[in-house]
């Protein structure tokens, strides 16, 4: 899902009429894609899709944490689970799992509870045995200063199509100052790098 439309943008930028929304839509899925790409996330799930994981026995020393095999690493965002199938095709019990991190959204991993009397497996092959349905990505719905870093952005982009205030060429001032035009607005920077996901 959009993080703003072409309207949320014109509004944004003051405009009133609709003849640009084609441009001013561009300008916005060209925002929220470079948003995702420096954050290395997607910040909206509006439905769910299932992933598929491989069971592995793992056991590493993580820092002072073990990994027993009982966490199921997503390489991924979730914010929320819809259901979990085990590799052998029965239903795990949303209440036999907890999920890391447990108090903070979204998380990164699944753990089986100890208490549980299962464990990850398959049946066949391991590859891809899991299946996971859910929201993946950071909320349900993007988070207010993400949506103005888009608008923020796509504001940017719209603006440089016409080689206005925005130009990615240097520009020498009324006094001879050379000034180097921001690759990326400064503004939008701020807001995202919190967001940037490391792992």
């Amino acid at each position: 899902m959009p993080y703003a439309t072409a309207a949320d943008l014109r509004a944004y930028i003051g405009a009133t009429a609709t003849t640009d929304d084609t441009q001013l839509g561009n300008a916005v899925t060209r925002a929220q894609t470079e948003i995702e790409r420096q954050t290395h996330r997607v910040f909206e799930a509006a439905a769910d899709t299932t992933r598929y994981y491989t069971p592995l026995y793992r056991r590493e020393v993580l820092g002072d944490l073990e990994d027993d095999g009982r966490t199921l690493w997503l390489g991924a965002d979730l914010c929320a689970i819809t259901s979990i199938t085990n590799g052998n095709g029965t239903v795990v019990a949303l209440s036999d799992v907890v999920t890391i991190d447990i108090n903070i959204k979204p998380w990164y991993a699944i753990r089986l509870k100890d208490s549980a009397r299962i464990e990850w497996t398959f049946t066949g092959t391991p590859e891809y045995s899991i299946a996971v349905v859910g929201r993946f990505a950071y909320s349900t719905t993007p988070p207010a200063d993400i949506v103005s870093a888009t608008l923020m952005l796509g504001a940017y982009l719209y603006r440089r199509r016409e080689g206005g205030p925005d130009t990615d060429r240097n520009i020498i001032s009324a006094d001879g100052v050379l000034m180097a035009p921001a690759r990326f607005p400064t503004d939008v920077s701020t807001i995202i790098k919190k967001y940037v996901r490391h792992s």
